[in-house]
């Protein structure tokens, strides 16, 4: 039986799209308020789920052709390669460092190593979520 679900798949590009957004806003704001790599990976999560849940798990792969495992891989390898930037200096474990900058078009701004270590906890948390997801719904 063939089902009319042309809201369902209309919303949710909509939806996908939003949260999509919020969960690129919480991660960049995760140094000054709460959010960051965990909290925004997890939304991204949610947003492929939803088309997850609207469409079926290899019209999603051809939409995002994404390995997760190489995705997680990296990701970890950022994290912890970051993280240890501070050893190589004779610093300790995790040292942060950040310093002022001037980019042209967005003025002066303060960048951080904890962004790049959040992008590894964001490339994770999205390839671990999904890994799991796809390997549980894709039983056959």
């Amino acid at each position: 039986m063939k089902t009319n679900d042309v809201i369902l798949k209309t919303t949710s590009h909509v939806v996908f799209f939003i949260i999509f957004l919020f969960s690129i806003h919480v991660f960049l704001a995760g140094h000054f308020a709460p959010g960051g790599g965990f909290v925004g990976g997890l939304l991204t999560s949610s947003a492929i789920v939803l088309l997850l849940l609207v469409y079926d798990i290899k019209t999603v792969q051809k939409l995002l052709p994404i390995n997760y495992t190489i995705m997680t891989a990296s990701g970890l390898v950022l994290a912890l390669g970051t993280a240890s930037i501070g050893m190589f200096m004779g610093k300790p474990f995790f040292k942060h460092y950040f310093d002022h900058f001037y980019l042209p078009l967005i003025g002066d701004t303060e960048l951080h190593t904890a962004m790049l270590f959040d992008t590894g906890v964001y490339l994770v948390v999205v390839g671990v979520t999904l890994t799991i997801i796809q390997s549980i719904g894709g039983d056959d």
